[in-house]
């Protein structure tokens, strides 16, 4: 969606507010498209002494595997969204991801969403904070309790443990 910013042109102090629906779903993050429902931007476009300075948030509900425990996760996110909208880039050699060209006057709204949602994501996509995980050996969910394997003896120690079963 382009938003037409000619209106802020000769109006400093002005506002435009947006409102955009995007669908990500194909947008893949560590093998799963978590984003299968709609992803919404609501925020504001104002001119700020001739400078256009994108704000809002950015919501969606992402849907997915944990990644360390494999359980199916509905995780309600919600991210900021800050942008500089510029009719050209002087320096190209240090392109900051939060400076957007302007098109003809226009801001490339589905462009600008789409950025701030890959940019904000997290690395891990987990059930919860301290999610324990799987047990490499048996496979049992560790947030359910421990489970009954024997822990490795350290290599270190092994002739230590001779002693003992001497």
């Amino acid at each position: 969606m382009l938003l037409n910013l000619s209106v802020l042109k000769d109006n400093p102090g002005g506002s435009i507010p947006f409102e955009v629906v995007l669908d990500l779903h194909e947008l893949a993050f560590g093998g799963c498209c978590p984003a299968t429902e709609p992803v919404t931007a609501v925020g504001e476009v104002r001119n700020t002494a001739g400078v256009y300075v994108l704000s809002g948030r950015v919501n969606t509900t992402l849907h997915g595997p944990c990644d360390r425990c494999a359980r199916d996760v509905v995780k309600p996110v919600e991210f900021p969204l800050h942008a500089v909208l510029v009719e050209e880039i002087s320096n190209d050699d240090g392109e900051d991801p939060w400076y957007f060209l302007l098109e003809d006057g226009c801001a490339d709204l589905d462009d600008i969403v789409t950025t701030t949602f890959v940019l904000s994501m997290d690395s891990k996509f987990l059930c919860k904070e301290d999610c324990k995980g799987l047990c490499c050996r048996c496979g049992k969910d560790l947030n359910d309790g421990p489970c009954g394997c024997q822990p490795d003896a350290d290599p270190r120690l092994a002739v230590l443990q001779q002693l003992l079963k001497k």
